[in-house]
């Protein structure tokens, strides 16, 4: 029985499972939530209504990174994004836990913030939001020295959470110059193969993007 993914090509958080999917191959139906049926089968299958869902036969799982770790254990592929070693798999892990949340949640509260009616915006979150920003930045600058990928030499799990977080919080709270090596790893990613699928599929939905999209990438 093949895989159905509930989700939006702009969503980051699914753009993260697609890079997963594509970079083993691993077929999969998409119903894209925009549609009343497909947003109806969604809601029935999780009510809290958050995406990704990954529905496997008789089987519903959520949250990007254990949909990526089920794919990894249940339709594994030439390329195992969770090392099997296990003091290698806590280091994948911790790094999939940074990008999730020091980079992609203070990204998404910048952004949701300019979805609100202006009488409502939360300037001091936004602010606290670009200095947690600011300090991941710095945090991961030091620590991609003399790596590759953000767990070394491999691409993983914490690559798949680094490439949305990355390219969507370099639009909201730009990565500064003087982060070389963030800058370098994020333009890595955006040159991998199954992150460029991920995010050339978004690309027709960048008008959503409420502080608008930068034509640079």
């Amino acid at each position: 029985m093949s895989l159905t993914l509930y989700g939006h090509p702009f969503s980051s958080y699914c753009q993260k499972v697609f890079i997963a999917l594509d970079l083993n191959e691993t077929p999969f139906d998409l119903r894209i939530l925009e549609d009343k049926v497909a947003l109806a089968e969604f809601s029935a299958l999780w009510p809290l209504k958050r995406m990704p869902a990954l529905v496997d036969g008789d089987k519903t799982v959520v949250e990007s990174t254990v949909i990526i770790e089920y794919l990894d254990v249940h339709h594994r592929g030439r390329v195992r994004l969770v090392p099997e070693d296990p003091a290698a798999a806590l280091d994948v892990r911790m790094l999939d836990r940074f990008f999730d949340n020091y980079i992609m949640t203070p990204m998404q509260k910048i952004v949701l913030n300019q979805l609100r009616p202006v009488e409502v915006r939360d300037g001091y979150g936004v602010e606290e939001a670009r200095g947690m920003l600011d300090t991941a930045y710095g945090w991961l600058e030091a620590h991609l020295k003399g790596r590759s990928w953000a767990a070394g030499g491999d691409f993983t799990l914490a690559d798949c959470a680094a490439a949305p977080s990355l390219f969507y919080a370099d639009w909201a709270h730009e990565i500064a110059p003087h982060f070389a090596q963030v800058r370098a790893y994020r333009a890595r990613l955006l040159q991998h193969p199954a992150v460029k699928q991920a995010v050339d599929g978004g690309r027709p939905y960048r008008s959503y993007f409420p502080l608008g999209a930068p034509d640079r990438d």
